[in-house]
């Protein structure tokens, strides 16, 4: 917010919570969630796809993870991380589950960038959803450890289902939902794995007591997800980066999966919002709409990001 400073740069009697200066937010009509403008989030590291493509800032598809869209955003997904990542983190440690967040995370940025290529995207959703696909796998790797398994299954899988669900409403990246999701529950079965009950009450006997022999520390059909889950994750993230910089757009070449993002009703419209990448020197701003590629030069005195926006609206059409 103190980047974004909405006093300067949007008008000063339609911004929120003017009180706390330039860190205020941006006007509720371009940010309802508490939070800076779009440009302000392209400068510190939103996905954009044309910059991920032709100017190399690979590094985006990592930096917009941290970066969230308002205060509304970040608590949510907050909420959504203590009550998921919490018992995770007890049960296999920071390391473990931090990669497991941060390669999900990758594989919702990688898959929203292949099919969202229009807008800009932040926040850890993507991330999240790999702790919920962790959280399934793990439940399938280790099945014969657990007793009354029947209903967390059924449980995990129904609360999978709704979240999946509410990311077809408009201004929500269900593809980095998915992608977090399909990349964390492959994860699950490489870092989440325990070893087989046998096997660890024969290396934790008592003097004397004699356990049963067993050789291996995993079961077989654990060693099997391992290397599937393994060779999947690989192949997956290494065409998915193939793809993206070879500036493919996958809407080109499946005409029916922006119904997984978002579904168009009588009570919501499923049109992005334009999006433009701006430079400014002195009273000239350069606007380019990243949709459609055009560009225009303007000379303004007094430029303020409603203007801004109104511009590129105007540009994109």
């Amino acid at each position: 917010m103190y980047v974004n400073n909405c006093p300067k740069n949007s008008a000063g009697s339609s911004g929120v919570a003017k009180f706390l200066g330039r860190f205020s937010f941006q006007p509720l009509k371009e940010n309802p969630l508490l939070g800076p403008s779009a440009t302000t989030l392209d400068k510190m590291g939103a996905l954009v796809v044309d910059k991920v493509v032709h100017q190399h800032q690979a590094w985006r598809l990592f930096s917009c993870i941290w970066l969230h869209s308002g205060v509304v955003h970040v608590l949510a997904n907050m909420l959504s991380l203590v009550f998921i990542g919490i018992r995770l983190e007890q049960e296999f440690g920071f390391v473990r589950i931090g990669l497991l967040y941060l390669i999900s995370g990758l594989g919702g940025s990688l898959l929203s960038a292949m099919f969202i290529q229009s807008e800009i995207s932040v926040g850890a959703s993507g991330a999240l959803f790999g702790l919920l696909g962790g959280m399934l796998s793990e439940l399938i790797t280790n099945w014969t450890i657990y007793e009354n398994k029947l209903a967390p299954l059924l449980t995990l899988i129904v609360i999978i289902i709704i979240n999946l669900a509410v990311g077809i409403l408009p201004h929500v990246d269900n593809f980095a939902h998915i992608g977090g999701f399909l990349s964390g529950f492959l994860l699950g079965f490489i870092f989440l794995i325990r070893p087989q009950f046998r096997w660890v009450s024969q290396r934790h006997a008592p003097p004397g007591y004699i356990a049963p022999s067993v050789k291996s520390k995993y079961k077989t059909y654990q060693y099997v997800l391992w290397v599937i889950s393994f060779i999947l994750l690989i192949a997956g993230m290494t065409v998915g980066l193939i793809i993206l910089f070879r500036g493919v757009n996958l809407n080109d070449h499946c005409l029916w999966c922006h119904y997984l993002s978002c579904v168009p009703t009588s009570l919501w419209s499923c049109k992005s919002q334009e999006f433009c990448q701006s430079s400014q020197m002195g009273n000239q701003l350069n606007l380019t709409c990243v949709s459609t590629g055009r560009s225009n030069t303007y000379l303004l005195s007094d430029i303020s990001t409603s203007d801004v926006q109104q511009l590129c609206s105007q540009l994109c059409k």
